[in-house]
């Protein structure tokens, strides 16, 4: 690498400039993350079985009793897995579980925030649980088949359906599975659809490319490599 090199008291009137900018960039998000939390929610009045590991729980029996739910819709739909899919017949996504890694040990921590967090994939419970237990994985994840919830909130797609919505704009899909995030709320009986984020909105939940952000060579996906340096967490070689 070649980067230009000055003594310390130009690198640190160079580090308190850029310092300026951070603290505006935290003022703005503060204020973007005000502005998402003012938004409308919608009513959820669809009635969904999804299956665990346990059996088949509702939408706000996935709550565990907390009044906040996030939802992390990963990719893994075995029906539909071929050789160009990010997920195989008997594993989800690769990109899908970077970010499930990234989640897994701070469920913990949302829970002592009136935070419940789960995933949901199209794929059958013993799937999900013998891939969950093969990345060594603690939150729950359950089964979204033969319920129309993956397809509601815009993530999955009939393998014979040319375009589909998503990121709120309809187009050509050329896949039955995408990733985002659903949020709700539950206030009494009642449960509200607060938030959905989906492509390039899932980056800002995903801390080890913030830790990449930092460094020199960044998250050094350019040159039309994107994540093809990524793998499953086991899968790396040695």
């Amino acid at each position: 690498m070649e980067h230009m090199v000055v003594s310390h008291e130009q690198w640190v009137e160079a580090r308190r400039q850029h310092l300026a900018a951070e603290k505006k960039f935290t003022r703005d998000r503060d204020a973007l993350s005000q502005a998402r939390r003012d938004l409308p929610w919608e009513r959820v009045d669809k009635q969904y079985a999804l299956e665990g590991p346990d059996g088949p729980r509702s939408l706000g029996e996935l709550f565990d009793g907390r009044g906040q739910l996030v939802i992390y819709h990963a990719m893994f739909n075995p029906a539909t897995a071929t050789d160009r899919t990010s997920w195989t017949k008997d594993a989800a996504c690769t990109a899908c579980s970077y970010w499930m890694d990234n989640f897994d040990r701070i469920v913990v921590h949302l829970n002592h925030r009136d935070i419940t967090m789960a995933a949901v994939s199209q794929a059958p419970v013993a799937a999900i649980e013998a891939y969950r237990k093969r990345m060594g994985w603690t939150f729950n994840w359950y089964s979204s088949a033969g319920s129309d919830f993956n397809f509601d909130y815009h993530v999955s797609f009939k393998p014979d359906e040319s375009e589909g919505e998503y990121n709120y704009e309809v187009g050509p899909f050329g896949q039955t599975e995408a990733p985002g995030v659903s949020v709700f709320l539950k206030q009494r009986d009642q449960i509200f659809h607060t938030y959905s984020t989906y492509a390039r909105g899932l980056d800002m939940l995903n801390v080890a490319y913030h830790y990449m952000d930092l460094v020199p060579k960044g998250r050094d996906e350019g040159s039309g490599h994107g994540m093809s340096w990524l793998r499953r967490r086991d899968e790396y070689p040695a």
